[in-house]
């Protein structure tokens, strides 16, 4: 039979979950004005900053629209200035009782109509700039282009269903995960200690991709499938992240310190409980009632019923009988077992 001695460690509890990586930010970029795409400025898979133009549309046609609201500005504001002075020398004549105040009113009208006649032509100005500033597409954010879908030389509108390219922000990203329901009380708590580790694994749950902190969970359980969704950040300066990668999320929910542990091979469960065979200073056998705690990998935490250092059968229980002598050569540490 194998035994093997109970000892105190630092035992970290772990949750793990399947998730799926999702970028910061996706942003397609589109026109917001009809015309003849002229230049694509970027390179696919390239990073580029916020405000760094990508594309170029003609711009010619808004060029002329505002010109023309900036000429139809001057000449309302040459008839404004005419007209004002056409109403100082009506208001002098009234004075002179040369002429009626009916016609002084009539040329304040049209005094009042050149003016807003001006703010409209102001209004149009800003909206011809305005067009004219949308011929150049701008990042909307730092990140990755993704592939070029228009080509230079294409006509593109505003309301194309299609954008020109797609726009990534990978640093940081998010893990959207999920887990079972019955571990939310864990995780809340776990949170409400403080910021909560969450590292991100490969598919294959071998190489670790990145270290973050989980951000939140979902304020709904999935009924259907009995799981909560969380999302967790990571900085991903390296970019091992990528959108859309299948990962395995897995979280820190506490650190038992000091803990006595031992294997779960010496836990065994019977009518009343879980308990484990403990060999005595007489090196007999005997079952002992325990109370066990959270495990983790090959060991599981004892809360109660065992001491650090005694002595616990992990092998060959069929053998056992209470105070059936047992011959042992030496007590092992928790992580292995020694046949005897």
């Amino acid at each position: 039979m194998s035994v093997t001695s109970a000892t105190r460690q630092d035992v970290p509890i772990y949750l793990s979950g399947l998730g799926s990586v999702q970028a910061l930010f996706t942003v397609g970029i589109h026109s917001q004005v009809d015309g003849k795409l002229q230049e694509v400025l970027f390179t696919e898979g390239q990073h580029v900053k916020k405000d760094d133009v990508l594309a170029k549309i003609d711009p010619r046609l808004f060029q002329a629209a505002l010109d023309q609201a900036k000429a139809k500005r001057a000449q309302d504001a040459a008839l404004l200035t005419a007209a004002e002075k056409d109403l100082a020398r009506f208001k002098a004549l009234v004075l002179k009782a040369v002429e009626s105040q009916q016609n002084v009113d009539r040329q304040q009208g049209t005094v009042d109509q050149l003016k807003a006649a001006i703010d409209a032509d102001a209004a149009m100005i800003e909206t011809a700039q305005t067009n004219i500033d949308y011929t150049n597409i701008t990042a909307p954010s730092d990140g990755r282009m993704g592939m070029r879908l228009v080509d230079p030389g294409n006509i593109v509108h505003a309301s194309d269903p299609g954008s020109i390219a797609t726009l990534v922000l990978t640093q940081p990203s998010a893990v959207l995960f999920t887990l079972p329901a019955r571990t939310l009380d864990g995780v809340r708590a776990a949170m409400a200690r403080g910021p909560v580790e969450v590292v991100a694994f490969d598919q294959d749950n071998i190489h670790a991709l990145g270290t973050g902190k989980l951000l939140l969970v979902d304020s709904m359980i999935d009924q259907t499938t009995a799981t909560i969704r969380l999302k967790a950040i990571f900085p991903n300066k390296d970019e091992k992240l990528w959108p859309g990668e299948f990962v395995n999320a897995r979280i820190l929910l506490n650190t038992y310190t000091d803990a006595v542990v031992v294997p779960l091979t010496a836990v065994q469960r019977g009518p009343q409980g879980p308990f484990a065979w403990v060999v005595t200073s007489n090196n007999t056998a005997e079952p002992r009632p325990i109370e066990i705690g959270p495990s983790t990998k090959d060991l599981t935490v004892i809360t109660s019923g065992l001491n650090d250092g005694e002595r616990v059968v992990t092998g060959g229980h069929y053998k056992l009988k209470r105070g059936v002598p047992v011959t042992v050569s030496s007590p092992l540490a928790a992580q292995s077992g020694q046949n005897s």
